[in-house]
């Protein structure tokens, strides 16, 4: 399929940070084809197995965990990007190295590291995934990183689109390979992002109903699901129940798609080329206003009654225990820490802490509790909620 005018061509990539032996030796693939490569054949992505989506640690293995979730949001944007006539392999690339930053326990577990960090500039998810893709995931014998193309660099780092204020990390690694963090990403990241939200805001109800936190009476407050629950009703009216909720949500996602590429689609008017995506001042991939506001108004119910169900929140206070608590042991006795991280602790006060930070972060949930295990003897309550 050929690519759109504004489409990130790979043929015409900005390059990457370093050049090295290896390159354009194994096999005819595009810059954006080897950028996804590398990432699926890393440790980092593989560490996604082992942390957290919406349950920590369950005791069932149909929830879904980092690495599902990243899978999801890829087959959603390839269909976004085939759509649209965009660049499929930057698109996927980006959608399965978007949570790589997470460290164990998702959230809980990055505001226990922003905390410990505060007097040395904090700590970010999404500035610590541009930090494990250029510096601390090395596999190649000549270059730092995975030495990913501009192209999937500035997408990550644009997640939430220009960043006028970057943190300590970001600022170093822009400082080392500019991404224009002003100006908006490419429309293959624009589009990665919306999958991102689709996926979540309709997989989380997935798994929130199957573990019984969710109800599908209290969806059927929100009246945009009633009317697309009653047309499964309609279609499907002697299928179990569960199938039914299965189908609920997938006709969500398909009803966001489509949605997403015919607003797309109209704001495109006008726009030639990527840098046309990247100069526009706005973001061109888009809902439309209704149903913008319907996923918004998704998000905020399922903050109250998933992210922040009592049984949710005890689980997080928890997992903030364990982050805290390995950080500051650390902290205390680097011994503790495995021999790599331990002969390669700074000396500065920063570089220390930023250095046991990316120790942490690096630890998959279950991998966390081991070691919390073995510093204080056990792990705390609440840690598995489902």
């Amino acid at each position: 399929m050929s690519l759109a005018a504004y489409a990130a061509d790979p043929a015409k990539t900005r390059g990457r940070e370093f050049t090295h032996a290896g390159e354009g030796t194994r096999g005819p693939r595009s810059a954006f084809q080897r950028d996804r490569d590398r990432i699926i054949h890393s440790i980092a992505f593989r560490r996604l197995a082992g942390k957290a989506q919406v349950f920590v640690a369950p005791d069932g293995d149909h929830y879904r965990v980092r690495l599902t979730h990243s899978l999801e949001v890829a087959q959603i944007g390839r269909v976004l990007a085939r759509s649209l006539g965009l660049d499929e392999d930057l698109t996927e690339a980006l959608c399965l190295s978007h949570d790589i930053g997470h460290p164990p326990f998702g959230h809980s577990g990055e505001d226990a590291l922003n905390n410990a960090l505060q007097v040395h500039g904090g700590w970010d998810h999404n500035e610590h995934c541009l930090r494990v893709l250029m510096r601390l995931n090395s596999p190649y014998c000549d270059v730092q990183g995975l030495n990913l193309s501009w192209e999937v660099l500035e997408g990550l780092a644009k997640h939430n689109g220009p960043v006028s204020e970057p943190g300590w990390a970001l600022s170093e690694l822009d400082a080392d390979f500019p991404m224009d963090l002003r100006k908006w990403p490419s429309l293959e990241a624009q589009v990665a992002a919306l999958a991102d939200d689709i996926a979540y805001d309709n997989h989380d109800i997935d798994d929130g109903l199957r573990a019984g936190f969710l109800k599908i009476d209290d969806l059927l407050a929100l009246d945009f699901i009633r009317e697309q629950w009653e047309r499964v009703q309609s279609r499907h009216s002697d299928a179990p129940l569960a199938a039914q909720l299965r189908e609920l949500v997938r006709d969500q996602i398909g009803i966001m798609v489509n949605d997403l590429i015919e607003t797309t689609r109209s704001n495109l008017a006008g726009i030639n080329s990527p840098e046309d995506v990247r100069e526009t001042g706005a973001a061109i991939a888009s809902f439309s206003e209704k149903w913008a506001a319907r996923e918004r108004e998704l998000k905020a119910f399922m903050y109250e009654r998933l992210y922040y169900h009592p049984e949710q929140l005890n689980t997080a206070e928890a997992a903030h225990k364990v982050v805290a608590h390995l950080y500051a042991a650390y902290d205390q006795d680097p011994s503790l820490m495995t021999e790599k991280w331990r002969d390669s602790l700074p000396d500065d006060s920063a570089g220390r802490a930023r250095h046991i930070a990316d120790f942490i972060a690096g630890m998959t949930d279950r991998y966390a509790m081991d070691r919390y295990r073995e510093i204080f003897g056990g792990v705390p309550d609440g840690l598995s909620n489902v």
